[in-house]
């Protein structure tokens, strides 16, 4: 199996620092230019199902990508949103006391979602995926809390290993080669080429 994991576009909140979350997200005139120039990049790549979270801002960025895929019935999931972060979103980091640099998948809201639950929704989603999909090509287009649980579950990583993966930049591309027994190879990790 192939796996293609992506992060959606710049979106105005990632500019004005705010915390989304389950929020859906408005991608930038940037962010835009991204999602196209992402889709232009994977349009020669032979994918066999795409799974996005439902979130505006990767939907929006998947849907510039199924425009050079359109045999492909998108899958619209929750199981890709972002960690839910309760009262946190539509909040700057600043306003709730953290810095600039925090990463929000190593604190946990009283009333979200914690970096432990983020981490078993992703493993879950793809331990099913791995299951459908095994011989095949699949794209995931997400977001860095999520993506970055996915590639700690597939990695054999646990929620605690979260932060130590580097933040994924916004459409990134991490491709991963997993073969019948779950072993991994990692052909690109948060390659932005396309962007240059």
């Amino acid at each position: 199996m192939k796996l293609i994991l992506t992060r959606h576009g710049l979106t105005e909140e990632n500019i004005a620092g705010i915390i989304q979350g389950h929020l859906p997200g408005k991608l930038s005139k940037e962010g835009i230019e991204q999602a196209k120039k992402l889709a232009k990049r994977l349009k020669s790549e032979r994918i066999d199902a795409i799974y996005s979270s439902d979130l505006a801002r990767a939907a929006d960025t998947t849907k510039e990508i199924a425009k050079y895929h359109a045999h492909i019935i998108v899958n619209y999931v929750q199981d890709l949103r972002e960690k839910f972060l309760g009262p946190w979103q539509g909040k700057s980091k600043e306003e709730l006391g953290f810095g600039k640099e925090t990463s929000l998948t190593s604190v946990t809201c009283e009333v979200g979602e914690s970096t432990e639950e983020l981490f078993n929704r992703a493993s879950q989603f793809l331990q099913t995926v791995l299951k459908k999909h095994s011989q095949e090509t699949v794209l995931m287009v997400g977001h860095n809390g999520i993506n970055r649980a996915l590639i700690a579950a597939l990695t054999s990583k646990t929620h605690q290993d979260l932060r130590t993966i580097e933040k994924l930049k916004n459409t990134s591309v991490c491709i991963f080669e997993i073969d019948e027994n779950k072993n991994y190879t990692i052909i690109s990790f948060n390659c932005i080429k396309h962007l240059k």
